[in-house]
């Protein structure tokens, strides 16, 4: 059902978004652990959803279920869920003591549900919803019927249907002071997996791993962990065919390795994961609810990662002249990351135009491990805006330090990639200018603590200041002159 200004109208003014578990949340399937435990699976969706309409408004989430269910719980905590009602056979006296006891009018509510129990709650509250597969007869009575089915992203979707609501009431607020001009007049936004890149969505967060596995499977696993443990949104590997990507006069050149002394060749080939090792990293992350990529640097590389079906592909920094392996992974029909480290606005613009539009992400980086900050130049990602409209320009660092990442975040980088690693003292070229899992943790949390203080630009009063504003504001007489203090 497409939002309608009415339908807009009623979503703008809702302050608490309250839920049904199965069915809506969840696919209403039925699982059982070892134990005969009823388990319930939830779509990640849902779960953004309830993350952005905290972040973005003050709109919280509440889960009125007549199940009662230990996972429903654990993932209410998660979530930082704290109006949790399980077990509930009369939702409508639920919802009225919710709102009585938070001071709220029912039209403040909404409530999405899909099957008879709903149907009380569904016929007081503000704004009624239900996902698309919900019963005939709740279909009947809502105000809005989602196109996602529950366990696959419903209430993702009413969380954005209020999201815009609110935001479109703010938009038209400022239209009645000021002139609003768009800062840049094309949209940068891009759906990459199950998550959008670009204008208005959190910053995309990828943990590069590249090659700081060491060729170890379980190693690569602790830092698969360690990237889900942050927050991060993806991981990145670096994928070589060694035979095409070593120069031939430094193949035999011998080098100290911590396996012994061997030929630079026969390195590069015991750092590379095979298929198998590879098919288990993609059962890990799936079971870990993280999506994986690499970069790629030769063209079999291609067809070897767009078997596990990743959400995009990287181009690495050393091949954006290499029109030809560019040309292969157009063709692969997945989104581009492009890395511009060592690459001039000449050789970038001829990529892009190797490439065709569309489908596209255009990282700032300077190509030197670990980077010195005078040389990180981080103008150049509001440069690459202004010279690509359209394109999510993000940032991929190679520095020491969180401080500069933060500063990239806040000149508009839509995504951040940083090298990650248990310790930076391990063996290895990448070690050194990575970050490692504490510091990742930090930089996650503190990234999402900017984008939320970063705010609109609109000013406004906040409902905090309200009592300073009552108590302080310094109010002047009709003649010019200072009156008394407001509140005095």
């Amino acid at each position: 059902m497409t939002p309608n200004a009415q339908l807009l109208a009623q979503a703008s003014g809702i302050r608490l978004l309250l839920t049904d578990c199965d069915g809506v949340l969840t696919d209403a399937g039925v699982y059982y652990s070892a134990r005969g435990e009823t388990l319930k699976r939830f779509s990640l969706r849902d779960g953004r959803g309830v993350e952005r309409l905290r972040r973005i408004t003050d709109v919280e989430t509440g889960i009125v279920s007549g199940e009662r269910s230990r996972s429903v719980a654990q993932r209410a905590r998660r979530l930082g869920i704290t109006e949790l009602h399980l077990g509930v056979d009369d939702k409508l006296a639920c919802v009225m003591a919710i709102a009585e006891r938070r001071g709220l009018r029912l039209s403040e509510i909404a409530f999405l549900g899909d099957d008879d129990i709903d149907l009380s709650a569904l016929g007081v509250v503000g704004l009624a919803a239900c996902p698309a597969d919900a019963e005939p007869a709740v279909q009947e009575r809502v105000h809005y019927i989602c196109a996602r089915s529950g366990g696959e992203g419903a209430f993702r979707e009413v969380a954005e249907l209020i999201l815009t609501a609110k935001s479109t009431a703010r938009i038209e607020q400022a239209r009645e002071v000021i002139q609003l001009v768009p800062r840049r007049p094309a949209r940068r936004w891009l759906t990459v997996g199950s998550r959008a890149i670009g204008d208005g969505e959190p910053t995309y967060l990828i943990g590069e791993i590249g090659i700081n596995h060491n060729g170890q499977l379980d190693l690569a696993k602790k830092l698969i962990d360690g990237a889900v443990a942050a927050g991060c949104d993806c991981v990145k590997f670096q994928k070589r065919t060694p035979e095409l990507c070593v120069p031939a006069d430094q193949q035999r050149l011998e080098r100290d390795t911590p396996w012994g002394r061997m030929t630079y060749l026969e390195y590069r080939r015991r750092i590379e994961l095979n298929f198998a090792q590879y098919a288990e990293i993609d059962r890990y992350c799936k079971e870990r609810g993280i999506a994986w990529t690499a970069s790629c640097w030769d063209e079999p590389s291609v067809d070897f990662l767009v078997a596990f079906d990743p959400p995009f592909v990287k181009v690495p920094s050393a091949t954006v002249t290499d029109h030809a392996l560019l040309r292969k992974m157009r063709a692969a029909g997945r989104p581009l990351m492009i890395s511009t480290g060592m690459s001039t606005l000449s050789e970038i613009d001829a990529a892009i135009a190797a490439l065709g539009p569309g489908g596209l992400l255009l990282a700032h980086t300077t190509s030197s491990y670990p980077c010195a900050p005078r040389e990180l130049n981080l103008r150049v990602i509001t440069a690459l805006q202004d010279r690509y409209p359209g394109v999510p320009i993000g940032y991929s660092g190679h520095e020491t330090g969180l401080a500069t990442t933060y500063a990239a975040v806040t000149l508009g980088a839509a995504f951040v990639e940083r090298h990650i690693t248990l310790d930076r003292s391990l063996w290895g070229s990448d070690q050194a200018a990575s970050v490692e899992i504490v510091g990742l943790v930090r930089l996650v949390r503190d990234i999402r603590s900017i984008e939320e203080s970063l705010g609109d630009g609109i000013k406004v009063v906040y409902q905090s200041e309200l009592a300073a504003l009552k108590r302080l504001r310094r109010i002047v007489s009709p003649a010019g002159s200072p009156a008394a203090t407001a509140g005095a």
